[in-house]
């Protein structure tokens, strides 16, 4: 029985442990600038930026470490898009009343629009190939 007990004490600390460094490189994950090729979107600029187009458009915010993850996935996605397809972004903080209009009520959330209108959307971290096959889709 005390054996047993020892185990899942190890077992516990050790997940912690893990926990902790995971937190702290997520914490740490840098912010990194936008491709040229991803549009920055505003209260003034979004309805014509979506308009006639296909747009996945990412709400995030500077303190949001998953956001800072998607941002490299992000750039990689606009480089290999072409035609009408575009990736766009929406900081929250700034805009606030986009967040709400669309009702993004936790980040990062992709939203994809095709002609300014909602056709899909995704929350949390996703890959490349996801979303260059979902865009695709309404391409």
């Amino acid at each position: 029985m005390q054996t047993t007990l020892i185990v899942i004490g190890v077992v516990i600390v050790a997940i912690f442990i893990f926990r902790t460094i995971a937190m702290a490189k997520i914490k740490n994950t840098p912010l990194v600038a936008d491709h040229a090729k991803v549009l920055t979107l505003t209260e003034q600029n979004f309805q014509q930026q979506t308009k006639n187009k296909v747009v996945l458009v990412d709400f995030w915010a500077t303190w949001c470490a998953p956001c800072r993850m998607m941002a490299p996935v992000l750039n990689d996605v606009a480089t290999e898009l072409n035609g009408n397809s575009h990736v766009g972004k929406v900081d929250i903080q700034q805009y606030q009343s986009l967040a709400n209009q669309f009702k993004v009520r936790s980040i990062p959330t992709l939203i994809l629009f095709k002609n300014g209108k909602e056709v899909n959307r995704f929350v949390g971290i996703k890959s490349k190939e996801f979303l260059l096959k979902e865009i695709s889709k309404v391409g």
